[in-house]
């Protein structure tokens, strides 16, 4: 193999890959759109917000990417983005459910209401078991593929966010590990990413706040200290997850969290003085 092929072989790790990415248009998935794109994979965006996805379709180029319109609680829609990519690249290799939204910032349960609550479970739940049963629907024939869906910190601990929120990336967890033990006789396999707090579009809408003050406020609570986490770290996590390094690795929450979620504020017995 020539020294140029060699170097294109390593760092286009999704070459020949077809993708359909929900919530493409902004945030995670549009960070991640753009990089499946540059490691060779044709990418479908699918999303709701149809100026954003038109524009990032331009941004990443008509020969490797499509846009669809998708609601994700609408089965149609869902079935939709997923028969295109087969119709348009003929196959599906990798679903990645992204589509996510916060809901209100209600602390107290007896504040919330059960449209609230529903409208969070409708998008996040139902929308990543739409998308992971009709990427299953095309990936079982073919025999291979990779699902993978955006979780959360709040998949693994409580306090992080909403009750509605809290449930719903539970929930997200507890489908990735059922699918994972279902079509691993497929060959296909199933995980979800949990990251950390990230300025995007969606968790600036809960919190009402800019980028510098959320990235602030993230870093003051943060385990590990003297690095920030941006979208593009939970995009190269699916694309890990997404290439063939990780062959091996099913039914797994990869959590992009800096040791957040295994760490415990309360306990100070590792604390070294400020001037050591």
């Amino acid at each position: 193999m020539a020294a140029g092929s060699f170097l294109s072989a390593i760092t286009r790790r999704l070459e020949g890959k077809v993708a359909v990415i929900t919530g493409g248009a902004s945030g995670i998935g549009k960070c991640t759109a753009k990089l499946f794109a540059e490691h060779g994979a044709k990418v479908v965006i699918a999303d709701v917000q149809d100026e954003l996805g038109h524009s990032v379709h331009d941004e990443i180029g008509q020969s490797n990417c499509t846009y669809v319109h998708c609601d994700v609680t609408n089965e149609d829609h869902i079935r939709n983005a997923v028969d295109k990519a087969v119709e348009i690249y003929g196959k599906l290799d990798i679903m990645f459910n992204n589509a996510g939204v916060g809901g209100p910032q209600k602390a107290r349960i007896v504040d919330n209401d059960k449209v609230d609550f529903e409208r969070v479970l409708s998008v996040n739940v139902t929308g990543v078991f739409l998308g992971m049963k009709h990427a299953a629907r095309v990936m079982i024939p073919a025999q291979r593929g990779t699902i993978i869906s955006t979780a959360s910190t709040s998949s693994i601990i409580g306090g992080a966010g909403s009750h509605a929120y809290c449930c719903s990336k539970h929930a997200v967890l507890g489908l990735t590990r059922n699918l994972a033990i279902e079509l691993g006789q497929f060959g296909i396999r199933v995980n979800c990413l949990s990251p950390y707090g990230i300025p995007t579009p969606l968790s600036k809408e809960f919190v009402k706040v800019d980028d510098e003050q959320f990235e602030m406020a993230m870093n003051m609570t943060a385990n590990l200290k003297g690095v920030t986490i941006k979208a593009d770290d939970v995009a190269k996590a699916s694309l890990y997850l997404a290439s063939d390094d990780a062959k091996y690795i099913s039914g797994h929450n990869l959590a992009i969290d800096g040791g957040f979620t295994v760490h415990n504020g309360l306990l100070k017995f590792f604390q070294y003085p400020q001037d050591s």
